[in-house]
């Protein structure tokens, strides 16, 4: 039996997602074709868009269907910047905080290399937050505001879990006429995320993070915000994206959205109290482990547990771990495998020994007590043995 605590990585599919995805691929039709078939097609996309966008606080127009969160991140980023720099030459900076997830982040990077974007990075307090007066001194920086393409920020840490006020960052980035974008695909299923409360002119979410498949996604796109497509070809999606989308997949994603209105609420009051009871009990069998982000309830994800385990590899540990049926993570699962210092803690503060040795411990919906009892139970050995052979490897 595993115990599963990497839900930030993916999240297992709710049983309506998958009733609905397995009904869409029983049918035929492409969505742009004019038969019968495409219709009926386009109509299961149609109400879905419907679905994500009141559970999301938007307008169905703004629903922008993708492959997932990371070419919504890009579309996003570098859309948004062509576009402004486009208007207005001398907008030629992206704003963008030092914590982001890698799909933001190496957009943002590639923008610098490849099309002589200047960068600003915002930086962050030691538990990962990005205060407004910090992204007022990177708006100030580098030629100020009237510099500025956009500023894009996180709505929640993939890995520490820190929860960030992306209203006032928003409005900020508004008194400037500076477009915001926010990547919510961590907050999206444990937090109330409305698009329009929110201030954002484009927000990131991820169907595979809330019980949806993997493999589809939205940008949900302001109408006003004007956005350089990545695709060309047949103008799918409000020509911002082109290509045939994924029915079955989108049909699974507003039906795991659909749960997400029913459950939410409930589920994130669930998700603390597990989160709390692991944090506890981890650091009451390694009493020199060290909690990261922000330790305050309301200020983290529910279902986030990101510690350090001094003298310990995260790697390694990770391994150790799953050789007891335990499922964790370094970090993002997109940059899993990599022998990196997390970039996150680093940005916080942190000296690369804690960055290194890290681990973090994702609750979803289907984490039961039992779940925590065996990773407590495993865990101080595997610890043990991650610093024997820590003490015991070969220096370079």
């Amino acid at each position: 039996m595993t115990a599963y605590l990497d839900h930030a990585a993916t999240t297992p599919l709710v049983d309506e997602a998958y009733e609905a995805v397995t009904r869409a691929l029983r049918e035929i039709g492409n969505p742009s074709s004019l038969h019968g078939p495409g219709r009926r097609a386009r109509r299961v996309v149609e109400e879905s868009r419907e679905t994500v966008a009141s559970v999301l606080g938007a307008r169905p127009s703004e629903v922008v269907f993708t492959g997932g969160g990371t070419e919504s991140d890009n579309l996003a980023v570098k859309g948004l910047f062509w576009a402004a720099r486009a208007a207005d030459p001398a907008r030629d900076r992206v704003i963008a905080s030092r914590v982001e997830h890698h799909a933001v982040l190496d957009a943002v990077t590639w923008l610098h290399d490849a099309e002589g974007a200047r960068v600003t990075w915002i930086e962050v307090d030691g538990l990962g937050r990005v205060h407004p007066d910090a992204l007022a001194a990177a708006l100030a920086a580098d030629g100020g505001p009237a510099t500025a393409a956009l500023v894009t920020v996180m709505w929640a840490n993939n890995e520490v879990g820190t929860v960030n006020d992306v209203a006032a960052l928003a409005e900020l980035a508004h008194a400037h006429g500076i477009p915001f974008h926010t990547d919510a695909v961590q907050a999206v299923g444990q937090l109330d995320v409305d698009f329009a409360a929110s201030g954002a002119d484009a927000l990131t979410v991820s169907a595979h993070k809330v019980g949806g498949p993997v493999g589809v996604g939205a940008l949900l796109l302001g109408r006003d915000a004007d956005v350089t497509p990545l695709l060309h070809g047949g103008g799918q999606e409000r020509d911002v994206r082109s290509g045939t989308v994924d029915v079955a997949g989108i049909a699974g994603f507003a039906a795991a959205l659909e749960v997400v209105r029913r459950d939410g609420a409930a589920r994130a009051v669930q998700l603390m109290a597990l989160r709390d009871e692991l944090v506890e009990r981890v650091l009451a069998a390694v009493p020199d482990a060290v909690l990261n982000g922000d330790p305050s309830p309301s200020g983290r994800l529910p279902g986030n547990a990101h510690l350090s385990f001094p003298g310990c590899e995260g790697d390694a540990l990770l391994m150790l771990l799953d050789a007891q049926g335990v499922a964790c993570s370094t970090g993002s699962a997109c940059t899993a495998g990599v022998a990196k210092p997390s970039h996150v803690l680093l940005a916080m503060g942190q000296d690369i020994a804690r960055a290194r040795g890290s681990l973090r411990f994702s609750l979803g919906h289907t984490t039961q007590p039992a779940d925590i009892d065996e990773l407590v139970a495993v865990l101080p050995g595997a610890v043990e043995r991650a610093r024997l052979a820590g003490a015991v490897r070969p220096s370079r």
